[in-house]
């Protein structure tokens, strides 16, 4: 079930679409990271300006080790730990970065799948930073591709869980509204009109400059999932 249906009701959880996702982004992303020469690891994102491509790279590899490996420290993955990653591959080469990310994006499906749900995030949020890094080395397309629509499944349950503002999205290669959020019978749902991409950079709180949508009934802020 790696296509559940988010035009309707609830969606149900697939423990098998974020590993699916995961293995989706690493066929797309480490052949252009292979590709990358030095200077574009040193790129410092947009979305996370205090990291460069090659810091951001690190912090996900790290993480899916971490999930591999289940190792779960306290704090785990607070912005101290988050630094404390990077650091301890300060001295890596950029490949072993990408090698480290390979094999984590091949392997955390299985953990995360497992974990009952409580790990399916990390899976949506390694997707996001892979666009963060597309956007940094001028792809086109950061927040699309192939895995679009997994991510677009799994952060409809997500935003679902969370309790988020109700929101129908009316995307422009759909013919049904999709909806996120999770309905409270008091608020009606907000709804944006615009493409997918765009609304990924909104939930994650990337930049939305240029990016032509329309949005009522809810401010951007509140669909942030990271803030």
């Amino acid at each position: 079930m790696t296509d559940t249906t988010i035009a309707g009701g609830p969606v149900e959880r697939d423990p098998e679409l974020p590993g699916l996702l995961l293995r989706t982004e690493r066929d797309a992303l480490v052949p252009l990271l292979r590709a990358t020469a030095p200077e574009g690891f040193a790129i410092r994102t947009r979305a996370c300006p205090d990291w460069t491509v090659r810091e951001v790279l690190a912090h996900c590899s790290a993480v899916l080790t971490r999930v591999v490996e289940r190792r779960y420290e306290k704090d785990v993955f607070s912005p101290a730990a988050n630094q404390r990653d990077i650091a301890e591959r300060a001295d890596w080469t950029d490949q072993q970065v990408v090698d480290e990310l390979e094999r984590g994006m091949t392997e955390a499906g299985s953990k995360i799948a497992r974990a009952g749900g409580i790990l399916d995030g990390i899976a949506l949020g390694e997707w996001v930073h892979a666009g963060d890094v597309r956007e940094a080395l001028g792809e086109p397309g950061a927040y699309a591709g192939a895995g679009l629509p997994l991510a677009l499944t799994l952060l409809a349950r997500i935003t679902r869980e969370k309790g988020q503002v109700p929101l129908h999205a009316d995307l422009d290669d759909r013919d049904e509204p999709l909806r996120f959020g999770e309905p409270d019978g008091q608020r009606p749902p907000a709804r944006y009109i615009g493409d997918a991409p765009t609304l990924v950079r909104l939930y994650s709180g990337r930049p939305t400059d240029g990016a032509g949508f329309e949005l009522a009934g809810v401010e951007a802020g509140e669909l942030n999932i990271y803030a």
